[in-house]
């Protein structure tokens, strides 16, 4: 492929390629290094599981990066850029602006739609380059909005194009094979077959056949490891590709020296290996196969993701309904959506009412009951009631677009456990290489007679065995299956790495309010004294908090507006601060205070003081209420606690990890709700820089993840080993964040931290499969087990131990889709 050229990126700007040709951790690791070595590269991570590489620095040039690329023996996919192009009024326009575009280096195809006004270019060229080249020609262009993982759905597309690929070069390999391996396997395995191929076409003939199949095998669907392998060999730097093709061009070729110049062979060693070449490339597409079944499955999550935008969406346009393209939505379309409809971007409810299934954003079973005012959600589903919406985000803006791109970040990601796999990959190749040689030149010496066949097969065994596929697929796959799983369920991991940070927390801190408790006051006890009815109290209560914007008057109204009360006329409103009001209405005066402002009034609180106490102790705070000359009620008004928090502090405690409140609220009802939910450490009336001295003092006892929702716990989420901001949440909040969490339920506190453990553990399980595979079988193809038992290893087999490594490898990371959350969660 051509290095497309591009103008500089913009300084401090991140480049993503799509890279092609890897197939294990010693490429990733090769191009790692040809693209750090490019001018102005501060970082770039390489992942094989997504086949993407994302570079950082200052002033990055895409042409250069490219070229490293492809110095380093591997391709760069051309990128898709489509515009927007004004100006254009007929087929002439059309065709200046395609020949503009054209015209810019690195442009491999551009398509010009006078219709939709859109250019869809293909290359490696950045945007402003081809935006400048309309602009040139004397028309308007800017970067038309993407949809939604548009990415995503070519990259799905590609693999499975891959995937048919393999499939259809494993038919044609295992067709023309097969009487290959018949041929010489049966006359070994069953004399009176080896009687009837010498009675009818002959060795010679067999031989010449088994040639022809095994170089078709080779030169057909096998091409593609030689042509992939031998040139990066060349280069000292042989990769997966490069074992395969020295493997089975020595079988090939020892066996044509056999067939055609077998006086060039030592007496004794005349034999052909043609099965060996032909079933090992065989074998290896099979297992190559397989892995793109599995990588395919490994990126569902977000196929699902993609999967929730519709395509199309009525809209109110010019006195008309249309329905149009969801992409040429624009914030500010009214939107009709009729029951059983996805939303179709994110928005306002304007008209209507009825329920949203926000499950697959959220994770939470239950329907969300929608009014006017109301925000939804793209890709939730309308269930009973038609609305009208008007849009507040489209295209890359919204929700659902944000988490397809926060998922595919993490995939990219790369775990601190990653360097060690890829400092003793980098060498693998090389070192089986060599330890192949030895093992040929051991047996060539040393072996029993004939010593070079013994040579040859075992040489080869060794090559063909090795499996730094398996190493390099441990880590990226089990990322990718388990942060897929986490959005399933709601949380979203906003960096690859919060996935091994969170596993070895000790200490969970949460902020208290929207956290552990609901975020707003509501009415939570109403004790009356005798001779008062509640709703009497309530609607006095709150016709005189009406009058007030204090917090705790809202929620006192909301109550009685809940219960459907009326509420009296009063007149004449006075407000006490920090006292309370008092107004007066039908039957007096009513006075909703203090124990301080009753007992100024000279009101006996005596019969309600018992109750006062034990709201006080509970963490709450209790207000009196007069009417007339008599204390009617003595009221609470608190913060409560959200229906899942005491269940998620019990599945932390399960879990083994010591839990903390930090909170700016006063130290007495703190402690209540700490006691309440068995919370081991408080610490109470901190403002924001109080709480990141607080989770520095607590890191003493382990590494500390912080839970928050509001603009005052960035820092604190910032300052923690991991911050996870609670969904419902502030965005300032959220950017702050390694691991966002899409509902406001705690109990994925829990749910996120087992996610992280088992996709570590399943991490740890794939490398020491990946490591103890190579270790143990490399030695049996040497033939470790020839002294004592007589025992070889055919290259046949060991080409289906390592074709099945990888996939063994693949199936243990798909077992993450599968993970249940422990508290009951949503899904």
């Amino acid at each position: 492929m051509t290095g497309p050229a591009a103008s500089p990126a913009s300084s401090s700007d991140k480049v993503t390629l799509d890279i092609e040709g890897m197939t294990c951790a010693s490429c990733v690791l090769r191009v790692e290094k040809a693209l750090k070595a490019a001018p102005g590269v501060e970082s770039a991570a390489v992942n094989l599981a997504t086949e993407r590489a994302e570079i950082a620095g200052a002033g990055l040039d895409r042409d250069a990066l490219v070229k490293a690329v492809e110095a380093a023996g591997y391709d760069v996919r051309p990128q898709t850029v489509a515009l927007e192009v004004g100006g254009m009024t007929c087929a002439s326009c059309v065709g200046r602006v395609e020949r503009a575009l054209a015209a810019v280096p690195g442009v491999t195809g551009a398509s010009v739609n006078l219709a939709t006004e859109r250019a869809q270019v293909t290359g490696g060229v950045e945007a402003q380059a081809l935006i400048r080249a309309v602009e040139a020609a004397g028309y308007e262009a800017r970067l038309a909005p993407a949809e939604g993982g548009s990415s995503t759905v070519q990259t799905v597309a590609r693999k499975a194009e891959e995937e048919a690929g393999l499939k259809r070069h494993l038919i044609l390999a295992a067709l023309l094979a097969l009487p290959v391996f018949v041929l010489e396997m049966g006359s070994h395995l069953f004399p009176p077959f080896h009687a009837l191929v010498m009675a009818t076409i002959g060795e010679r003939a067999s031989w010449l056949l088994q040639a022809a199949l095994t170089t078709a095998v080779m030169a057909g669907p096998g091409w593609q490891f030689y042509r992939k392998g031998l040139p990066v060999l060349l280069r000292g730097a042989p990769d997966m590709n490069s074992l395969v093709a020295v493997g089975t061009l020595a079988a090939w070729g020892y066996s044509l020296v056999a067939t055609f110049a077998p006086g060039l062979l030592p007496p004794g060693t005349v034999n052909v290996y043609y099965e060996a070449a032909a079933v090992i490339v065989t074998l290896i597409l099979f297992g190559r196969w397989m892995e793109a079944r599995a990588k395919g499955r490994t990126s569902q999550a977000i196929q699902r993701l993609v999967g929730l935008q519709p395509r199309t969406a009525r809209v109110r346009r010019e006195g008309a309904l249309r329905e149009i393209p969801v992409a040429e939505l624009r914030a500010g379309d009214e939107i009709e959506l009729r029951p059983g409809e996805r939303v179709p971007t994110d928005a306002v409810v304007t008209e209507g009412t009825s329920w949203i299934d926000e499950s697959m954003i959220t994770g939470e079973p239950l329907p969300v009951e929608k009014v006017a005012g109301s925000a939804v959600t793209g890709g939730t589903v309308n269930q009973t009631g038609a609305l009208v919406l008007r849009a507040t985000a489209v295209g890359q803006a919204t929700m659902l677009a944000q988490i397809i791109r926060m998922v595919e970040e993490a995939q990219g990601g790369k775990l601190p456990i990653q360097g060690l796999v890829d400092r003793v990959t980098l060498w693998f190749v090389p070192a089986v290489m060599a330890l192949a040689t030895l093992t040929f030149l051991a047996w060539l010496i040393f072996g029993p007679s004939p010593a070079l066949s013994f040579a040859l097969v075992n040489g080869v065994a060794v090559l063909i065995i090795a499996c730094p596929c398996a190493m390099g697929l441990a880590t990226p796959t089990s990322i990718m299956v388990g942060t897929g799983r986490g959005a399933d369920l709601g949380i979203l991991f906003r960096r690859g790495e919060a996935l091994q940070s969170l596993q070895e927390v000790r200490v969970v801190a949460l902020d208290k309010t929207g956290t552990l408790t609901e975020g707003r006051p509501q009415l939570t006890d109403l004790s009356l004294a005798p001779g008062f009815d509640r709703a009497t109290v309530l609607a006095a209560v709150a016709a005189v908090e009406a009058k007030s914007e204090h917090p705790i008057a809202r929620a006192l109204v909301q109550a009685a507006e809940e219960e459907g009360l009326t509420l009296p006329q009063v007149r004449g409103f006075v407000s006490q601060t920090g006292l309370g009001v008092s107004a007066r209405g039908e039957a007096g005066r009513i006075v909703v205070g203090a124990d301080r402002l009753m007992t100024g009034r000279g009101l006996d609180i005596a019969p309600l003081a018992a109750q006062a106490q034990a709201l006080a102790e509970a963490g709450k705070t209790p207000l009196y209420a007069a009417i007339g000359d008599r204390v009617a009620a003595v009221l609470a008004v608190a913060d409560p606690i959200k229906p899942t928090t005491p269940a998620a502090i019990a599945a932390l405690h399960g879990l083994g990890l010591k839990v903390a409140m930090i909170t700016g609220d006063n130290a007495r009802t703190a402690q209540a709700i700490a006691r309440q939910l068995g919370i081991d450490e408080v610490v109470a009336e901190v403002l924001p820089e109080g709480k990141v001295q607080a989770i520095e003092r607590l890191k003493a006892a382990g590494k500390l993840a912080f839970v928050g929702d509001g603009i005052n716990d960035a820092p604190a989420l910032a300052a923690a080993d991991v911050g996870i901001a609670v969904g419902t949440g502030t965005d300032i909040a959220i950017e702050a964040a390694d691991v966002v969490l899409m509902s406001g339920r705690l109990t994925v506190v829990p749910e996120a931290i087992a996610l992280s453990r088992a996709t570590m553990a399943n991490i740890r399980q794939n490398l020491f499969w990946a490591f103890a595979y190579n270790t143990a079988l490399i030695p049996l193809a040497a033939g470790a087990l020839w002294p004592a038992f007589g025992i070889l290893l055919s290259p046949v087999f060991a080409a289906g131990a390592m074709a099945m490594s990888s996939v063994f490898v693949l199936g243990n990371a798909l077992r993450l889709k599968r993970f249940a959350p422990v508290t009951g969660g949503a899904r």
